[in-house]
C-alpha cells in the first residue's frame, strides 16, 4: 500500500507550514482529529478500568486489607505528579514521541532511546495480556449467554484460544490503522458502557451492604483512606505497585497530541481529566465492594485466593443478580477490548517518532496517505503482539505470567525518566515563579523519586524465585531475569542502531536547540 514519506530534511519547510514548536518534526499525522473529551476518553480506555478492578481488587485487599482505598490514593499520587510533568513538557514540545522525545532533549540520545524502548516493550507486554484477557472473557461470555459449559470451555483449548486472540489483535490493529476518528467513535461506546456498569455495581453493592444480606458486610470507615494504617511497609509497597499498575496508560492521550485540537494544552488537560475519572471510579468501586462483602480471605471476601484474580466473576451474581450480573462480564470484555485497541496508539506513535528522528529504521517514519496514521508502525505493533503472545503461550504459561509481572519495572522506568526530564529540561525556569518551581520542578521530581523507589523495591523483590509464577533461572527469579533481560535487550538494539544511525547518537538530529523540521509532501 502506498505510504507517504514524511522524513524531513534539516532546514526544509513545507509551503505555508509554520515551524513546529520546540524544534520537533512534523510527521504527517491527521491534525485536529480529537478534541478534549475524545482525548480524555482515550486515556481512560487505555487504562481499562473495569479489567484493572476485577484483576487487582482482590490482590490489593490481600496485601493491605481494608486499607485498599488508601493504597489506591497512594498509587494515584506519583501518577498525578508525573502527569504534571507530561503536561508541562507537552506545552513546550507537543511531539507524539512524548517520553522518547522529551528525554532525548533533556538527557541526550542514549537515555532517550532507552526511555522510548521502555515504553514500547511495556506496551507490547500489555497488548499481549489484554488480548489474552479479552479472548478468555469472549468465550466465558459466550458460555454465559448460551448456557453451555462446553462453549465456555473452548478457551481451555490452546489452538482455539490462540486463534481467537490473534483475530482480536487483527481487529484492534485494523481499527487503529484507520485513524483517530475511527478510534474515538469506538471508544465513546466502550468507555461509556464501562462507567455505566461500574455505577450500577457501586449502587447495588452499597444497597446490599445496607441490607445485611452478606455476613461479611462492613460499615464504611474513614480509616480505610489512611495509608499509615497499613500493617507493614512491605505490604504497603506491594499494594502500591499494584495500584500504580492500575493507573498505567493515561498518557496515551498525550501520544496523540499531534492529532489533537489545541495540541499544546488539550492533551495535558485530558490526561488530568482521565486521572480524576480513574481515581474516582477506583475509590467508589473499592469502597462499595468492601462494604458489601468485606476484605476477608474466605467466602465472597475480596481477598479470597480462589477468586481474587477475577473479583467481578465472583461478585456479579451475588451483588447484581443473574440478570444484571452478565453486564459485568460484558463490561470486562469491553474494557479489555477497548484498551487493546487504544494501546496501539502510544506504541505506534512512539515508533513513528523514533524513526522520524532516525533512532529506528526509516521505513517506520511513514504515514498512510488517506488515514494519516503511522500505518507501518501500527501493523508492526500488531504483528509483534501476536507473535509474542503465541510464542509465550506455546513455550510456557509461567513465562507469560512472569512477563506480565515484569511490566511494573518498565512502567516505573520510563515514567520516572520522563518526570526527571521535565525538571532538567526546565531547570532555567524554576526560579522564575513559584508555579514554575512547583509544576516543572518539585512535583515531577517528587513523582520520579516515588517511582524510582518502587522500581528499586520491585527489582529487589524480583530476585526471589517466589515472586511471580515461582520459577527460577540458576536460582534467580524468572521475573527478574525477564525484566532485566528486556531492558538489556534494549541496550543491544540501541548499540545496533548506533552503528546504523550514528548522527542521531552523536546528538545531531534531536537536541534541546534543534531547529524546526517539518513535513515535506
Amino acid at each position: 500500500m502506498t505510504q507517504l514519506d514524511v522524513r524531513p530534511r534539516a532546514g526544509d519547510t513545507a509551503p505555508g507550514a509554520a515551524p513546529a514548536d520546540g524544534g520537533v518534526r512534523g510527521k504527517g499525522l491527521g491534525g485536529n482529529s480529537v478534541g478534549l473529551m475524545g482525548s480524555a476518553v482515550i486515556g481512560v480506555s487505555t487504562v481499562a478500568p473495569v479489567y484493572c478492578l476485577t484483576s487487582t481488587l482482590g490482590s490489593t485487599a490481600g496485601e493491605v486489607g481494608v486499607q485498599m482505598p488508601a493504597v489506591f490514593l497512594a498509587g494515584f499520587l506519583p501518577m498525578l505528579l508525573v502527569a504534571f510533568a507530561y503536561r508541562e513538557l507537552n506545552k513546550a514540545v507537543p511531539d507524539c514521541g512524548t517520553s522518547f522525545t522529551w528525554t532525548v532533549k533533556a538527557f541526550g540520545p542514549r537515555v532517550g532511546w532507552m526511555c522510548g524502548w521502555g515504553l514500547v516493550i511495556a506496551t507490547i507486554i500489555v497488548l499481549s495480556n489484554l488480548a489474552g484477557v479479552a479472548t478468555s472473557y469472549f468465550w466465558l461470555l459466550a458460555g454465559e449467554i448460551t448456557g453451555s459449559e462446553s462453549i465456555a470451555a473452548l478457551d481451555d483449548s490452546k489452538p482455539v484460544h490462540i486463534l481467537t486472540c490473534l483475530a482480536l489483535i487483527a481487529v484492534a490493529t485494523a481499527i487503529s490503522y484507520r485513524g483517530m476518528t475511527a478510534t474515538k467513535g469506538v471508544q465513546y461506546a466502550l468507555v461509556g458502557l464501562q462507567l455505566v456498569v461500574l455505577a450500577v455495581f457501586v449502587a447495588m453493592a452499597v444497597q446490599k451492604a445496607g441490607s445485611g444480606e452478606f455476613a461479611s458486610s462492613l460499615d464504611f470507615s474513614w480509616s480505610w483512606l489512611n495509608p499509615f494504617a497499613v500493617q507493614s511497609f512491605a505490604a504497603f509497597t506491594a499494594g502500591l505497585s499494584l495500584s500504580i499498575f492500575m493507573f498505567w496508560g493515561w498518557d496515551a492521550c498525550l501520544t496523540a497530541n499531534e492529532e489533537t485540537v489545541g495540541s499544546e494544552k488539550t492533551p495535558g488537560r485530558a490526561a488530568l481529566i482521565a486521572m480524576v475519572v480513574l481515581v474516582g471510579s477506583y475509590l467508589a468501586t473499592g469502597v462499595a465492594a468492601q462494604m458489601a462483602v468485606g476484605s476477608g480471605d474466605s467466602g465472597l471476601g475480596l481477598a479470597n485466593p480462589e477468586t481474587s484474580d477475577n473479583v467481578f466473576a465472583a461478585l456479579a451474581g451475588p451483588v447484581m443478580g443473574p440478570g444484571l450480573g452478565i453486564l459485568l462480564f460484558v463490561a470486562v470484555l469491553a474494557s479489555a477490548a477497548a484498551s487493546l485497541q487504544t494501546t496501539f496508539i502510544p506504541v505506534a506513535r512512539t515508533v513513528l517518532a523514533m524513526s522520524s528522528y532516525e533512532a529506528l529504521p526509516a521505513s517506520y517514519a511513514r504515514v498512510h496517505p488517506r488515514f494519516r496514521t503511522p500505518g507501518r508502525a501500527t501493523v508492526m505493533a500488531g504483528v509483534a503482539t501476536g507473535v509474542f503472545y503465541t510464542v509465550m503461550t506455546l513455550v510456557s504459561e509461567h513465562v507469560l505470567v512472569d512477563t506480565i509481572y515484569a511490566l511494573g519495572l518498565m512502567i516505573c522506568f520510563y515514567y520516572a525518566l520522563t518526570a526527571f526530564a521535565c525538571a532538567w529540561y526546565f531547570r532555567a525556569d524554576l526560579t522564575r515563579s513559584f508555579r514554575d518551581l512547583a509544576f516543572k520542578g518539585l512535583f515531577p521530581v517528587g513523582g520520579g523519586l516515588l517511582l524510582t523507589a518502587v522500581f528499586g523495591k520491585t527489582l529487589y523483590d524480583m530476585w526471589d524465585p517466589a515472586y511471580g509464577s515461582g520459577s527460577a533461572v540458576l536460582g534467580v527469579g524468572s521475573v527478574f531475569v525477564i525484566g532485566v533481560g528486556l531492558l538489556l535487550l534494549g541496550v543491544v538494539l540501541m548499540l545496533v542502531m548506533q552503528r546504523r544511525s550514528p548522527a542521531f547518537f552523536r546528538g545531531e538530529i534531536l537536541t534541546k536547540e534543534t531547529p524546526a523540521l517539518v513535513v515535506e509532501d
